[in-house]
Formats: structure tokens, C-alpha cells, sequence
């Protein structure tokens, strides 16, 4: 049943990038493409609504499809669930190049549309995501929002790194099999980002916001902005009776004008936990704009905790730390944690003078919710929360055999442990010459514990190593030397 709430609320486009390399299993990767599916099918498609696209993630990444190639919902599933999944190594450096270059840029054909908000979703199993902290925060400063959702626990930085603030709304970690439970989350994150109001206002501090609206003038006239606190239901000039100069103490309301070129303006003198009421009215001598309206609420002059941040992740401990410290108001800090989803909370308690504490005692490779309270003096308080995930335990591979089959054949038998385990990774690379170096890779199953390479260039270093949802695990690597007779090596811990 489509969610009506959603239906023509939006307008942007929003492509996703999708893991399909070798790494993630055919399980992982369907129950990948049913969320994708139950997240966008609410939304109203089409040049004036949202578009969608989808990028592969592989050896040679592969545009399934553009923003231009489905403008209903019977196309965009279809499309979807014919989607293959391509195998290979996790490019993500050279998939982010084809987003950047060929689908998010709006002065190219098929590209995205110029003055509407696009938006990356990253699928991944959080596997070896390579270099992509600068290509993300190439695509973040023109403009790009970036979510991440992660079906492992690893490389938790980096993914933090590449979210577009606040990293509480675009960074989700889950299981594979309970994607279905972030699916709303995920949904109103992009809606927050692409709903289709001409008059938003962002970045509210105590005494300051922006408000922002998109461009209507064709380059003459005027924007007459208006604002004030919100005592008399919204009417059309914010608190009724004459305003005043900006550069005044002001009574009923502030008159702002800015130039047809506009698209911002900073609102500054604000009360702090004040409700106010703006109205934009584009003026010209070329035709009638409708007035625009919206409402916001400064902040607190709360500020502690404004800022919460975790460091030294181990796999049974996490360092929290916030601020800024506030003695004279804050009489003592609460942290409460539970594992993710429905854990016991557990709360540690912290004097007023430490902005930091150890968490111990934890489960390994596991997500937590970490709330650090503010309990004020006056009995107020002020809490702010973070995920966090403990490091996953990674056992390395315990035995490593090869045995020549032919003269450039050789069987390879590992031992390996079971838990948490996801694959192998099957590595081989001949003696680099001047001119190329042959190298080749092959992931495996966890099932398996041997496979027989054919083709193996002469002394070729062959390299197995585990996968776990996080990351790889310790490996172990043997020289392969042939002849005629049948020889065994073996490489144990």
C-alpha cells in the first residue's frame, strides 16, 4: 500500500550506490535490492517530482540506470528487480568518479536537474570501502547529501566521515535481515532533504538562522522578508503593527529586503526558545508571486552537551566525550547505552567537571545507542545521542597448504574458523616485470577451504584471507614452485 503522506511531498534526485561486488553474498544482495525497493515506492516520480538511479559498485561499476529512465513506479520496480549482481572488487573510488562526472553534475545530459537537492544513498557491507573519504567530500561541497547504510559493523570513521551532518540521520549500521526496520528512518531522512518547500530554514542556533528559498525573480525586483515572534496565529505580517529597521531593537516584527539574485538571507537578534513566523513576498513589476510562510523555533541558551563524540573503539570498550563543560549549571552528566535494537540500558553516572568517560565491559563487533543527559541545576535537561560499534572480532587464518597439480596448476587448502565468517579471499601475483605484474583474485564461499588455480605464473605468491561482516581478517600467503613432481608447502600460525 503506497503511504499517501509521501505522495508529491518531494522533488530532487537521488541516486544510490549500490555494493555489488564479490564480497557481498546473493542473500545479502537481494534483501539489498528489497529495501531499495520498499523505500522508494511511495514517492511520486517524474520531471517534476523525484527521479531515481542506481550505480553498481564492481570491478568496472556499471550505471543500472538514470534519472531520466523511470518516471512511474511500475518502471522503477521492474528495473529494480531485474538488477544483477555484477561480483568482482569493490571499486567504489572509480564508481564515485562516474557519479560525480556523469550523473550528479546538472550541466550534462541525463545529469541532475540544476536548483533541486541530490542525494547519494551508499548500500554497503562496509567491506574494504577504499579511498572515498575525498571523492565524498568533493561531492558534499557541491552540494551532494550523502546517507550510508552499512550492513557491517567496520570501518565506522570512515563512514562517518563521508555522511552528510547530522551523522545521526545519515549513517544507519543494520543487520541484512532487519533492513526492513530502518526502512521509515531512511525514507524521512531523504524526505527531509528533498521535500519541496520553496521557504526553509536551517542551521537555527539561540539567536540566529537562515532561511533559504529558491529563486523565482528573473533578475529584477526585489524579496521582501518578514519576521517576528509568532503571538497571533500566522497572520500576514508577523505579530501585526509597524516593523521597524533591521539595525533597531525591534517591536512587532523585522523587515528584511534582499535583491532579486538572492536565494538566502541570515535572520540574526533572534530570542532564544522563541517561536517566530517568516513571510518572503518576491516583488516585481513583471507579475504576482505568492507569499511564502513558514515557522521555526530558536534554541535553547542550553548548550551542554552541544557536541558528542566517540574515540579508542575497541572490541569491548568505547571512549565518550562531550561538551562543553557548563559546572555552574550542569550538576552531573548521565550516559546511558543498550545495545541496538531493544537492549538493557545501562547508565554511568559523571561529575560535571569531566566531559569523557569510558565505557567497558561491552559485546564485541555489537551497535550501541549512547545518550550522554545533562542534568541541569534548575532541573532542566539536555541530552543528545550517538550509534556507536564496537571492533569485531577477526580470527586470522590458521593453516595454509598449496600442493602443484601441473606445471602452472597448484591446489591451495586453508583452515579457517566459522564464526562470523563471510568468504575468502583468494589472492595470486606472479614476479612483476618491467612491462606488467599478472595478479588475480577470487572470493569464495565460507563453506569452502580449498580451490586449484590454474594458469600460475612461475613463483607466484598466492594469499588467502578471511572475510567477516567488518572487515578481512588476518591472512597467511605461500610462494608456489613448480616441477614435475607433486610437491606440498604449507604456511602454519
Amino acid at each position: 500500500m503506497l503511504l499517501e503522506s509521501v505522495l508529491n511531498c518531494c522533488e530532487g534526485d537521488v541516486l544510490f550506490l549500490l555494493d555489488s561486488s564479490g564480497s557481498v553474498s546473493s542473500f545479502d544482495f537481494s534483501h539489498m535490492i528489497n529495501f531499495m525497493s520498499d523505500l522508494v515506492l511511495p514517492f511520486s516520480l517524474g520531471p517534476n517530482h523525484v527521479r531515481f538511479g542506481l550505480l553498481q559498485v564492481g570491478t568496472d561499476p556499471n550505471l543500472e540506470f538514470g534519472f531520466g529512465d523511470h518516471s512511474n513506479q511500475q518502471g522503477l520496480q521492474s528495473a529494480l528487480q531485474r538488477t544483477k549482481q555484477l561480483g568482482g572488487d569493490t571499486n567504489t573510488e572509480k564508481a564515485l568518479a562516474i557519479a560525480k562526472e556523469r550523473v550528479l553534475r546538472s550541466d550534462i545530459s541525463g545529469g541532475a536537474r540544476p536548483g533541486l537537492p541530490r542525494v547519494l544513498v551508499w548500500l554497503t557491507d562496509g567491506v574494504e570501502p577504499g579511498d572515498v573519504q575525498g571523492p565524498m567530500a568533493e561531492l558534499k561541497e557541491d552540494g551532494v547529501s550523502v546517507l550510508v547504510v552499512s550492513t557491517g559493523r567496520g570501518n565506522y570513521q570512515v563512514l562517518r566521515d563521508v555522511v552528510s551532518p547530522p551523522v545521526e540521520d545519515h549513517l544507519y549500521f543494520v543487520d541484512i535481515e532487519d533492513m526492513n526496520i530502518i526502512t521509515e528512518d531512511v525514507r524521512n531522512a531523504i524526505i527531509e532533504i528533498i521535500r519541496a518547500e520553496r521557504l526553509q530554514v536551517r542551521d537555527v542556533s539561540s539567536t540566529t538562522a537562515e532561511l533559504h528559498w529558491r529563486p523565482v525573480l528573473a533578475g529584477t525586483g526585489y524579496y521582501d522578508i518578514r519576521f517576528g515572534p509568532d503571538r497571533s496565529g500566522n497572520p500576514s505580517v508577523p505579530g501585526g503593527g509597524p516593523g521597524t529597521n533591521p539595525s533597531t531593537e525591534f517591536g512587532h516584527y523585522q523587515r528584511i529586503t534582499r535583491p532579486a539574485d538572492s536565494s538566502s538571507v541570515k535572520l540574526t537578534n533572534l530570542r532564544p526558545d522563541t517561536k517566530y513566523f517568516v513571510t518572503l513576498h518576491p516583488e516585481s513589476n513583471l507579475g504576482y508571486f505568492n507569499q511564502l510562510n513558514t515557522t521555526f523555533t530558536t534554541q535553547s541558551e542550553v548548550q551542554s552537551p552541544a557536541q558528542v563524540s566517540v574515540s579508542e573503539s575497541t572490541m569491548n570498550s568505547v571512549r565518550v566525550s562531550w561538551g562543553p563543560l557548563q559546572p555552574d549549571s550542569v550538576q552531573r552528566y548521565e550516559v546511558e547505552y543498550s545495545v541496538l535494537p531493544s537492549g538493557r540500558v545501562q547508565v554511568a553516572t559523571v561529575s560535571n567537571r569531566q566531559n569523557s568517560t569510558l565505557l567497558t565491559n561491552l559485546q564485541p563487533g555489537t551497535q550501541y545507542l549512547v545518550t550522554v543527559n545533562a542534568r541541569y541545576f534548575s532541573g532542566r535537561q539536555r541530552a543528545m545521542s550517538v550509534k556507536v560499534c564496537t571492533e569485531e572480532v577477526l580470527p586470522a587464518l590458521a593453516d595454509l597448504q598449496l600442493t602443484t597439480v601441473s606445471s602452472d596448476s597448484v591446489k591451495v587448502q586453508w583452515k579457517g574458523s566459522a564464526d562470523g565468517l563471510r568468504g575468502y579471499w583468494v589472492t595470486w601475483e606472479g614476479e612483476p616485470t618491467r612491462s606488467s605484474s599478472q595478479r588475480s583474485t577470487l572470493y569464495l564461499p565460507p563453506h569452502l577451504l580449498s580451490t586449484t588455480l590454474s594458469h600460475v605464473p612461475p613463483n607466484a605468491r598466492v594469499c588467502v584471507s578471511p572475510v567477516y561482516k567488518s572487515a578481512r581478517g588476518e591472512g597467511l600467503c605461500c610462494t608456489a614452485h613448480f616441477s614435475s613432481a607433486a610437491l606440498t608447502w604449507s604456511h602454519r600460525l
